[in-house]
């Protein structure tokens, strides 16, 4: 790696780390870095997811104040993300790279979607329920973070997208809150992933190093933006970021 190469991973890490612990996405800015510099696509995937997990554990250390009295929901969502995790990790080593090109857009295009009618939609749901929505969430919620979890341990752009779009709508509670969860999710589906892939795949540890050195300080960054945000500020990021990436699968 030329000093060059290792500015620009770095770089392109800590805003990874930013932008993953506002929104999601930051696989998008380094995954074509990556590219750009020829590192093997299931390589460059790989190294880093792995990369990631330290950015992921910063900005959710850097949202600790959002987190208190939602133990319960991050332990009983947990298992779901640990589970999605892993079967996404595997199926990325057993199944060719086009496998997910046709729904990663239609993924992406669901939870925006989501995401700007989320508080409409999570309204009527809790209108419809007894007392209004479960501590816990709706009975939905488990597994669809189970399917953003799969989707994350494959590939991970926008799953911060998903995640937050779920817990919008099933979950009773303020999108600061809901984005510290998301971090929470997004570390123990990036972690599972990157524990498989450190025993079986081929890892490049220069570029897993160089990005998780920058994911770090770009996880605290993104917690002192992420939390100065009034929420429609927020959501309007979050579509951004998802529009952009939607984008960049058709270009």
């Amino acid at each position: 790696m030329s000093p060059w190469e290792f500015l620009a991973i770095l770089l392109a890490g800590t805003w990874a780390g930013t932008i993953n612990t506002v929104v999601g996405s930051g696989t998008l800015i380094t995954f074509p870095v990556l590219l750009a510099f020829g590192v093997p696509p299931v390589t460059a995937n790989v190294s880093n997811t792995i990369g990631l997990v330290p950015g992921s554990l910063s900005g959710a250390w850097g949202y600790r104040d959002q987190l208190v009295g939602q133990r319960g929901l991050v332990l009983r969502l947990g298992s779901a993300a640990l589970l999605g995790g892993t079967i996404g990790a595997v199926l990325l080593l057993v199944l060719p790279s086009s496998a997910f090109d046709a729904i990663v857009p239609a993924l992406i295009a669901l939870g925006l979607v989501l995401v700007v009618l989320g508080p409409r939609i999570s309204r009527r749901v809790a209108a419809r329920s007894d007392g209004g929505l479960p501590a816990h969430g709706a009975p939905w919620v488990w597994p669809a973070v189970g399917g953003a979890g799969i989707y994350g341990g494959y590939f991970g752009a926008a799953q911060g997208v998903l995640l937050l779009a779920i817990l919008g709508i099933g979950v009773d509670d303020t999108l600061q809150r809901h984005n510290a969860v998301k971090n929470i999710l997004a570390a123990l589906i990036n972690g599972v992933a990157a524990v498989i892939f450190i025993v079986v795949a081929d890892v490049d540890w220069s570029i897993a190093l160089t990005i998780g050195a920058g994911a770090i300080v770009g996880g605290q960054l993104g917690a002192r933006i992420g939390k100065r945000l009034p929420p429609n500020v927020l959501r309007a990021v979050i579509v951004v970021v998802g529009v952009v990436a939607l984008v960049s699968f058709f270009v």
